[in-house]
């Protein structure tokens, strides 16, 4: 059956963060508070939907947010420009069915015309090495590692140029076509942060 990539709706929020909460070690855990947060504020959060079920979600902020975790600063004090993957989740039943990879083909398409690379970290521990694969597989290198300090857990940096982002910024500048693919995540009211814009109605 199809995959369906999708904003995510507010009513949602709960299942994405039992979603969270069951997806083992390899994610850092979330509360009610700090997920309604990204809601407010991430320029992309989306669920995976398959056989009308929640299979999954991204979130991901621009490196000019506000964003608190380490990690993020980690490559922020090292690139000014970049597109930080913070988080993806596949339902436990769904996992090697093609979602992760979906995924990372639409937070691709979401970034590329924005931002000039893609950031993420891999916790190095027993059981990383496919994940590792997985990541390079879709073009990230390891740029340099860094040990979380609340929880002293050791992390792979990695980073992906997108290719075609000087091409885009060269050819359209602020004037994309305004077509569905290429819009901003429109942020609840009372949101802080608004999304990266990639023409006067994105």
């Amino acid at each position: 059956m199809s995959i369906v990539i999708r904003d995510v709706r507010e009513h949602e929020l709960d299942s994405v963060l039992a979603l969270n909460n069951a997806a083992g070690p390899t994610i850092l855990p979330l509360d009610a508070a700090r997920l309604r947060h990204f809601f407010e504020t991430a320029e992309y959060f989306r669920v995976a939907e398959r056989d009308g079920n929640l299979a999954g979600f991204l979130i991901g902020v621009g490196s000019d947010s506000a964003h608190d975790s380490s990690n993020f600063r980690w490559f922020r004090e090292r690139h000014d420009d970049f597109f930080y993957i913070d988080r993806v989740v596949v339902a436990s039943r769904r996992r090697g069915g093609g979602v992760g990879r979906a995924f990372y083909a639409d937070a691709q398409s979401y970034a590329e015309p924005r931002y000039p690379m893609v950031a993420c970290e891999v916790f190095l521990e027993d059981g990383s090495n496919p994940v590792l694969l997985f990541h390079g597989s879709f073009g990230f290198r390891e740029v340099g590692q860094h040990v979380m300090p609340d929880t002293g857990r050791r992390a792979a940096m990695l980073m992906k140029d997108l290719e075609s982002h000087a091409w885009i910024a060269g050819t359209y500048g602020d004037g994309l076509p305004d077509v569905p693919w290429l819009r901003s995540r429109e942020l609840p009211a009372g949101g802080q942060e608004a999304p990266r814009s990639t023409g006067t109605d994105a």
